[in-house]
């Protein structure tokens, strides 16, 4: 069952502009949501074309994508607007200390550490800050999971003051390459976020 409903800073989850009296909007102009596996080939074109570019692999292929949507669709957030997906974050439960390959793959449900396996943002509305603010609004919802103690990424070198302008800490380099790739995997404390829990409401 999705937990999203019940976090108060992501309701209602259609985020509507106001409009006049006798007006009809059919679209949200700003929405955040979990994804669904509906949302998989928009979700995967995005990522393809913002990792195949830059680094050559894709995270998450559709398959995989589809299979995570299936899981834990309440570790995933997507940005729409006007009904156009534009920004996402994937994410799933993994249960040791340090992220192995098993990670790229597999969701174990009794974890307390989200795996953030991708952020990737629509190349329209890139350079807008929306990577930072999706970001901060999925830690947000983090924080209100219970169960959840910290989450981790992992990512190349260039992409390290990004994460840690969002407050995710170096722990080091990472055991999982990709071909010729190499990663630095972070970590952020949700558990160390306490306070913020008993005062959102949550």
């Amino acid at each position: 069952m999705s937990v999203v409903s019940a976090v108060p800073f992501m309701k209602p989850l259609h985020m509507r502009s106001p409009v006049a009296q006798g007006r009809r909007h059919t679209l949200p102009a700003s929405e955040f949501r979990s994804l669904s596996p509906e949302d998989a080939i928009s979700v995967f074109e995005i990522e393809r074309e913002a990792f195949i570019s830059v680094s050559g692999e894709c995270p998450l292929h559709l398959d995989e994508v589809r299979h995570f949507l299936s899981l834990c669709p309440e570790l995933s957030l997507g940005w729409f607007e006007e009904g156009r997906l534009v920004a996402f974050i994937i994410g799933s439960l993994w249960d040791q200390d340090r992220l192995t390959m098993d990670a790229l793959t597999l969701h174990k449900p009794h974890g307390t550490t989200v795996h953030i396996h991708v952020l990737a943002v629509h190349r329209t509305f890139r350079q807008q800050g929306k990577g930072s603010i999706l970001m901060w609004r999925y830690l947000q919802y983090l924080r209100c999971l219970p169960y959840v103690r910290r989450a981790v990424l992992m990512c190349e070198d260039f992409l390290v003051p990004f994460y840690q302008k969002s407050g995710f800490k170096v722990q080091g380099p990472s055991e999982i390459t990709v071909g010729p790739l190499t990663f630095i995997e972070m970590f952020y404390p949700v558990r160390g976020h306490a306070f913020m829990r008993r005062n959102s409401g949550c």
